[in-house]
């Protein structure tokens, strides 16, 4: 059986609602994902990090694929992949993360890849803080800080999908209810604002973690965070 019958069963399992076919295609295609990996070695990144965010390229393949597009998976999956590469590393240097962050996180993704292997489940991330030696606040700092930038305008899985600024919730801005002026409005702000609210609200960090991954201290992300909530009022009220 070739590589494209394995995924196009795969794919169909996990159609079918078979969850498991997920994890075995992402274990198919790490040839494919190593291979791209490695193009962009000595860029400052581990290969076997840029695998880890290549493999995010491979789940939104899986999980946008569809029948009717009468091409194999692999080809499908090649540009997502290599786009989760390069925003990763477009990306990497608008936030500061520490080396033992960078560290941490790729040990404890290295050691969830072997669990997943060796039990067929996801870890806890009490169990990967026991197994790696690294403590839950150290570990749940890393793996946050390490996550890959994404613009609010993106679609969170396939082009019909919803995107992660229409997720965008919170008490604050409960008054903000127009979707499309408020996607207008979030284009107006700095990068640095926008960076803010995804992670306060799309991934719901708090401010002190927020603090933590932008390198200021969390008194200048709650008067930033005030700030852009007065400046969003004052666009929506002014259109």
């Amino acid at each position: 059986m070739t590589k494209s019958d394995e995924n196009s069963k795969l794919l169909e399992r996990y159609a079918n609602g078979d969850k498991n076919a997920e994890e075995e295609l992402v274990k198919l295609n790490a040839p494919l994902v190593k291979s791209i990996a490695q193009r962009f070695a000595g860029r400052g990144q581990d290969v076997e990090d840029l695998v880890q965010i290549g493999n995010l390229g491979v789940l939104k393949a899986v999980r946008g694929y569809r029948k009717e597009y009468k091409t194999v998976f692999s080809t499908y999956a090649f540009p997502l992949i290599i786009g989760e590469i390069k925003r990763f590393l477009r990306d990497d240097g608008l936030i500061k993360v520490s080396r033992e962050a960078k560290r941490n996180n790729g040990i404890l993704m290295r050691a969830k890849e072997k669990f997943l292997s060796e039990y067929g489940r996801e870890p806890r991330m009490s169990e990967l803080c026991e197994i790696c030696k690294i403590s839950e606040d150290d570990a749940v700092y890393a793996v946050n800080a390490c996550v890959p930038s994404v613009s609010l305008q993106e679609k969170i899985w396939d082009e019909d999908g919803l995107s992660y600024e229409e997720t965008f919730a919170d008490n604050n801005i409960s008054d903000i209810t127009e979707k499309i002026a408020l996607k207008e409005a979030l284009k107006k702000l700095e990068e640095k604002e926008r960076k803010i609210v995804f992670l306060r609200y799309y991934k719901g960090l708090t401010q002190a973690n927020t603090a933590k991954i932008m390198g200021v201290n969390q008194v200048k992300i709650s008067r930033s965070e005030k700030k852009i909530v007065e400046k969003l009022k004052k666009m929506l009220n002014s259109g």
